[in-house]
């Protein structure tokens, strides 16, 4: 009788060695460039289609072409050069100011609960009233002029980095400050190595939407008593009937917030290239 041989089938891989895995990839994978400008020229070539299609009314919705030759007669004759440069400089103004207070506040608040105790409930407080509706008495406190304008402004900008920065700083792990007290660093030490690095995710977060909340409340004010501005020129425009140039107002408005909100995102993400997140 033949004995029979049995040999133990042996995987590709070496004896021993236990079979690789194929892991699965969760990741949004890498960064396009220049990815958000896929979304507002698809909406840009979805209007053009649309306006030379005929779908669209011309008079309540011009086609970009239109939108595009009144920009560059308005450019041209001098009025929209001005009236950009106003609205910057207001806005401007206003979030400069508004950072400023937002930070300020949030670092007192964050880092004292004396400081807590007399500004977080304020803030809150502020936040729940309408900034908008704060306009009529602005105007009786500081005049109808450019003041106002500015003070709105800046209210408008500090509550969300206020709020934002000082959640981040409420959000620091206590470990790193007893780790800070039992290496004996100094406040200053202290704020430089730990609050600073530890408050700059949510301080980024609130200053995009203090970036945008500018250029919301830009819109409102300069149709009050202004003379100039982006919001002066919309206004009047809806006077006379002219979409088109209502439609190169707030088309500048959009540019103006995704240039700015872009800027900030690149900032962040050189300041903080150290993390290692799901975005980056």
């Amino acid at each position: 009788m033949t004995a029979v041989t049995t040999t133990t089938a042996v995987p590709a891989a070496r004896a021993g060695e236990l079979p690789q895995v194929r892991r699965r990839r969760l990741s949004p994978g890498r960064r396009l460039p220049a990815a958000r400008l896929v979304g507002p020229l698809v909406v840009l070539a979805l209007w053009a289609a649309a306006s030379a299609a005929g779908t669209l009314d011309t008079g309540a919705v011009p086609a970009p072409w239109t939108v595009l030759r009144t920009a560059g007669h308005l450019w041209t004759d001098g009025t929209l050069p001005t009236d950009v440069l106003t609205s910057l400089k207001r806005a401007g103004y206003g979030f400069a100011i508004g950072l400023a207070a937002g930070v300020l506040l949030a670092l007192v608040s964050g880092l004292s609960r004396t400081g807590e105790a007399l500004i977080d409930g304020t803030v809150q407080l502020n936040r729940a009233i309408p900034t908008l509706g704060l306009i009529p008495l602005f105007i009786l406190w500081l005049g109808i002029g450019e003041t106002f304008k500015v003070a709105i402004i800046a209210i408008v900008v500090y509550i969300p980095v206020y709020l934002n920065t000082h959640a981040a700083l409420a959000g620091i792990d206590s470990r790193y400050v007893e780790l800070a007290e039992v290496q004996g660093l100094s406040r200053l030490s202290f704020v430089r190595q730990v609050v600073i690095p530890g408050a700059l995710p949510g301080f980024f977060v609130g200053l995009r939407l203090g970036v945008t909340s500018s250029w919301l409340g830009l819109v409102v004010l300069e149709q009050i008593n202004a003379t100039s501005g982006l919001g002066y020129l919309m206004f009047q425009a809806q006077n006379y009937g002219q979409t088109d140039v209502i439609l190169v107002g707030l088309l500048i408005y959009g540019v103006f917030g995704l240039v700015s909100d872009s800027a900030v995102r690149i900032v962040e993400r050189r300041v903080l290239s150290w993390r290692r997140t799901l975005s980056s």
